[in-house]
């Protein structure tokens, strides 16, 4: 059975930066793809950017592009996004997920396994 953790969110000033991490562990995470998605209060689960298996090929948001990063290190089982430049809207719960299949998707509803989640609170 596949567990993701979560670490590494927090309050942060506009303009500020912040690294999430997700502890992956059990089943062959390393050949899934993985994503972070975020979710405001009384909104809807939207993905913020997903990585190929590999890292070879990743997604972002438009929201975000040009502003995170997502990576990934398959020998110590992690997936990270770096946040750059934050702003109040981007004020969330994060969530790291992974699918059964080594392709990226922009869909929610394409993965399996998700974390508990991390706060992520930007002041203006």
């Amino acid at each position: 059975q596949v567990q993701l953790v979560e670490s590494g969110g927090g309050l942060v000033q506009t303009g500020g930066s912040l690294r999430l991490s997700c502890a992956a562990s059990g089943g062959t995470v390393s050949t899934y793809a993985m994503g972070w998605f975020r979710q405001a209060p009384g909104k809807e689960r939207e993905l913020v950017a997903c990585i190929r298996w590999s890292g070879s090929s990743t997604y972002y948001a438009d929201s975000v592009k040009g502003r995170f990063t997502i990576s990934r290190d398959n020998a110590r089982g992690t997936l990270y996004l770096q946040m750059t430049s934050v702003k109040p809207e981007d004020t969330a719960v994060y969530y790291c997920a992974a699918r059964n299949s080594g392709s990226i998707s922009m869909s929610p509803r394409d993965y399996t396994y998700w974390g508990q989640g991390t706060q992520v609170t930007v002041s203006s």
